[in-house]
C-alpha cells in the first residue's frame, strides 16, 4: 500500500508493500524473510519521489515539482474560500451565545482575555476563550458586524484545507493532498461549521496544524516540530477543552511507532510535546485560577468559580459519562432537554446525537453531517495497515494511517458512546481524518492497481462509497431523488471499469489509453462524492442561526438568538418555558419598547435575565451589557441573592427581566439558588408589562 509503481510492465509491478513477492523497506531495499537486500531491477519506486529512471509521464503525474501541482493548489484553495464566504451575511449573528460574547471582546479587554459573556464582566461563556479572540480582535479593527465576526472563521476553514493538502501531501504526493483537502472542503459538517461562530472552526485548524506539525517531526524526529504540535494543542484546549486532547494518541502513536531515531529520544520528544501542551494550557489555566474573582467574571458552567471543575465536570466527564447530561450539578434540565438517565442523546433527539452505540457516527443525526466517506476511510485504513505490515518502521506511509486512523477511531468512538450531552456539529473534528484516510489509501491503491488486491479494495470502496451516499441522500427523499439513482449507477460504473487489469488497454493507442485512465478517476471521484459535495452546496445555500445548527437542504437548528436584524434563531427547542423577550428561544423577537428601555439605561448592566440565551440577544439588539443570571441555563450559583443585592444597591443593574431559559416557573432563576434573586425582586420591587415581558426596575 507504499506508494510505489513500477518503471516497467510485469507480473511484480504496482504491487503494494506488504505484497508479496516485494515488500519496500527502505528506498534502496526490499523485504524478505531474512531481512534486506538490494532492490533489483524491475522492483518498485516511490511515486512520491520518482527516480531519473522514471517515466516522464510518471513523473508529470505524480512528481512533487509537476507543472500542475501549485495551480491546482491554488485553485483548491480559491474554490473553497468561494464556498465558505459566499452569501455569509445571510448567516447573521449564527450563534447569539458566542456572538454576544464576540461583541463583549470588542468592548473590553479582559472581557476577551476571560471570554466574558457581557462587557461588564458579570459571567464567561461555558467554554475557554481562545476561539472568540480572533473574530473579537477583527471586531476591534473592522467593526463589531456579523461579517466580522464570521469572515475569520470561514478562513480557518480554507486555512485547515490548505494544511490538510500539505500534510497530505508529505507522505503520498500532490494528487492525494488535493483529494484530501477537496474532501474535507465538500463534507457537509465543514462547511456549515466554518461558516459559523461555534468554537469548532478553531477547533478544527489547530488540530490540522498539530497533525501538520507532527508530521514534520516524524519525517526527521524532530522534537520541535513535536513541541510545536504540543503547544498547537494545548491552543485547541483553550478553544474547547478535552475535545482537543482527542487526537493526542493518534499522534503520539504515530511518532513512538515511526519516528527515526532510538526509543529513549522518542520518548523523551513526547515528553517535549507534553510540555508544549502544559505551557500553553497551563499559562491560561494558572491566569485564571491566579487572577481574584473581583476583577475577573464568574466561570460558567461550574459550581466553585473554578476552570478545573469547568474541565473535568460540565465540559468533561459530564458530556462523556452523562452525569448530569454535561450540565452542572444544580443546573436546570429545562436549559438542554433533557439531563434525564442516559443524558440527551438517549431519547433519539436528533439534536442531541440520538441513541448512543457503535452505530451512531451513521445514524440520523451525525450521519449526514460527517459519514458520507466514513465506509471509505475505514476500509482503506484497514486496507493500508494490511498491505504495509512489512514496512519499514519508519515508512511514512504507515505512520501517515496510524497518525489518522488513530485520529479517527478514538474520536468516533468516544462520539459514539457519550451518554451526555452531544451534538451532530462536533463530527468536524472527524472530517480532516476522514478526508486525509480518503486521499492518502485511495491514491496508494491507485498506483498500486496492477495488484489485483489493491485493485479490487478500490473497487469496493468507491461502489460501498457510493451505496452509503444514496443511502444518505434518501433521509430527504423529497430533495432530488434522482440523485440517489445517479450515484449508485456511478459507483457500479467505476468499481466495474477499476476491476479491469491495467493492461488490458496496452494495445489501445497512447491518447485513448490516457483518455480512459482520465475516464475511470473521473467516474470514481463522482461515485464517490456527488453525494457529499450536493449536500454541502445544500447546506451553504441556507443560513442557520441557533445553538445547534444541522447540514442539509433544510436549514435548522435548536436554540436561539437574534440574527443581524435582531431576528431569533429557527425551530428553537433548546431552552426552556420561560417567556422572557418574546417567549424564549425560537420566539419573537425583542419588543421595540423593551429594546428601547434598556438602550436609554445608564447602569453598568442594563438588565439581568435568567439564562445567557435571553442575555446575549438583548446584547446584540441593544448593545448594553445584560447578565446572564445562572450562566447558560440559569442553573450557576451565579450571582448570590446578597452579590445581586449589593450590585443592586451599587446602582449597577437597571432592570430585572421575568421568565427566562433557565427558569420552569416564569420568573427565572431556575434551580441552584437563583430562584431567590427572582423572589426577591418581586416581593420588593414593582412590575411592569412590555407586551409579553415583565420587567422590574431596580432602585429609584
Amino acid at each position: 500500500m507504499t506508494a510505489t509503481i513500477s518503471p516497467t510492465a510485469g507480473a511484480q509491478s504496482g504491487s503494494p508493500a506488504g505484497s508479496p513477492p516485494a515488500a519496500r523497506e527502505t528506498p534502496g531495499t526490499v523485504a524478505g524473510d531474512a531481512g534486506t537486500a538490494p532492490r533489483p531491477p524491475a522492483a518498485h519506486v516511490s511515486a512520491t519521489h520518482p527516480p531519473a529512471a522514471q517515466s516522464r509521464r510518471d513523473r508529470l503525474l505524480f512528481g512533487p515539482q509537476a507543472w500542475w501541482v501549485r495551480p491546482s493548489a491554488a485553485l483548491l484553495l480559491v474554490i473553497t474560500a468561494a464556498l465558505y464566504l459566499w452569501n455569509l451575511e445571510a448567516t447573521g449573528y449564527a450563534n447569539s451565545f458566542y456572538a454576544a460574547a464576540i461583541q463583549a471582546g470588542t468592548k473590553d479587554w479582559t472581557a476577551l482575555l476571560f471570554g466574558s459573556l457581557d462587557a461588564g464582566n458579570a459571567i464567561t461563556v461555558d467554554k475557554p476563550p481562545a476561539a472568540l479572540w480572533i473574530p473579537a480582535l477583527a471586531g476591534r479593527i473592522f467593526g463589531f458586524s456579523a461579517l466580522s465576526m464570521l469572515i475569520p472563521q470561514a478562513l480557518m476553514g480554507v486555512a485547515a484545507v490548505g494544511l490538510l493538502y500539505l500534510t497530505v501531501k508529505r507522505v503520498s504526493g500532490p494528487a492525494a493532498g488535493l483529494l484530501a483537502g477537496g474532501a474535507l472542503a465538500l463534507t457537509p459538517v465543514a462547511a456549515l461549521m466554518f461558516r459559523f461562530n461555534n468554537p469548532d472552526a478553531m477547533l478544527t485548524l489547530c488540530l490540522v496544524l498539530a497533525a501538520y506539525l507532527t508530521t514534520r517531526a516524524i519525517e526527521k524526529a524532530g522534537w520541535k516540530w513535536l513541541a510545536a504540535a504540543g503547544a498547537v494543542i494545548g491552543l485547541a484546549f483553550l478553544s474547547k477543552m478535552l475535545q482537543g486532547f482527542l487526537i493526542v494518541p493518534g499522534l503520539a502513536l504515530a511518532y513512538l511507532w515511526a519516528a527515526p531515531t532510538t526509543l529513549g529520544r522518542r520518548l523523551l520528544h513526547l515528553l517535549a510535546a507534553a510540555a508544549g501542551i502544559a505551557v500553553v494550557a497551563g499559562s491560561y489555566l494558572v491566569l485564571f485560577q491566579l487572577t481574584p474573582t473581583s476583577v475577573r467574571p464568574y466561570m460558567a458552567g461550574s459550581e466553585t468559580n473554578s476552570f478545573l471543575e469547568l474541565t473535568f465536570g460540565y465540559n468533561g466527564l459530564g458530556r462523556i459519562t452523562g452525569s448530569g447530561g454535561g450540565i452542572p450539578a444544580g443546573g436546570n434540565t429545562g436549559g438542554n432537554l433533557g439531563g434525564n438517565a442516559g443524558g440527551p442523546g438517549g431519547n433519539g433527539n436528533v439534536g442531541f446525537g440520538g441513541t448512543a452505540g457503535i452505530t451512531r457516527m451513521f445514524g440520523t443525526s451525525f450521519g449526514g453531517e460527517v459519514s458520507w466517506l466514513l465506509p471509505a476511510a475505514l476500509i482503506l485504513l484497514a486496507a493500508g495497515l494490511w498491505f504495509t505490515r512489512r514496512e519499514a518502521r519508519t515508512s511514512k506511509t504507515r505512520a501517515a494511517l496510524l497518525l489518522w486512523g488513530g485520529w479517527l477511531v478514538i474520536t468516533a468512538g468516544i462520539f459514539s458512546f457519550m451518554s451526555g450531552t452531544v451534538h451532530p456539529y462536533y463530527a468536524v473534528a472527524l472530517a480532516p481524518a476522514i478526508a486525509a484516510l480518503a486521499g492518502i489509501g485511495s491514491l496508494e491503491l491507485w498506483r498500486g492497481r496492477a495488484y489485483w488486491p489493491a485493485r479490487v479494495v478500490l473497487a469496493v470502496t468507491v461502489l460501498a462509497t457510493s451505496i452509503w451516499s444514496a443511502v444518505l441522500l434518501g433521509r430527504d427523499p423529497a430533495w432530488l431523488p434522482g440523485l440517489r439513482l445517479i450515484a449508485v449507477v456511478l459507483g457500479v460504473l467505476a468499481a466495474a471499469a477499476l476491476l479491469l487489469r491495467a493492461d488490458s488497454l496496452a494495445a489501445l493507442p497512447a491518447r485513448f489509453r490516457k483518455a480512459a485512465t482520465a475516464g475511470v478517476v473521473i467516474l470514481a471521484l463522482l461515485a464517490g462524492g456527488l453525494g457529499s459535495t450536493a449536500w454541502t452546496l445544500a447546506t451553504v445555500a441556507q443560513p442557520h442561526s441557533g445553538s445547534i445548527p444541522t447540514s442539509g437542504p433544510t436549514a435548522s437548528a435548536m436554540g436561539g438568538g437574534f440574527g443581524a436584524a435582531g431576528r431569533t434563531g429557527s425551530d428553537g427547542a433548546d431552552g426552556g418555558a420561560g417567556g422572557a423577550v418574546g417567549g424564549g428561544p425560537g420566539g419573537e423577537t425583542s419588543s421595540a419598547e423593551l429594546t428601547a428601555l434598556l438602550k436609554s439605561s445608564g447602569a453598568k448592566w442594563s438588565a439581568i435575565v435568567s439564562g445567557a440565551t435571553q442575555a446575549s440577544s438583548l446584547e446584540l439588539a441593544t448593545g448594553t451589557s445584560v447578565i446572564a443570571l445562572g450562566g447558560w441555563n440559569g442553573g450557576d450559583p451565579y450571582p448570590t441573592l446578597a452579590q445581586f443585592q449589593a450590585m443592586v444597591d451599587r446602582g449597577e443593574i437597571g432592570y430585572f427581566i421575568s421568565g427566562g431559559m433557565g427558569g420552569m416557573d416564569g420568573m427565572g432563576g431556575g434551580r441552584g439558588g437563583n430562584s431567590e434573586v427572582a423572589t426577591w425582586v418581586a416581593a420588593n420591587y414593582q412590575a411592569q408589562t412590555l407586551g409579553n415581558t415583565t420587567v422590574y426596575k431596580l432602585g429609584v
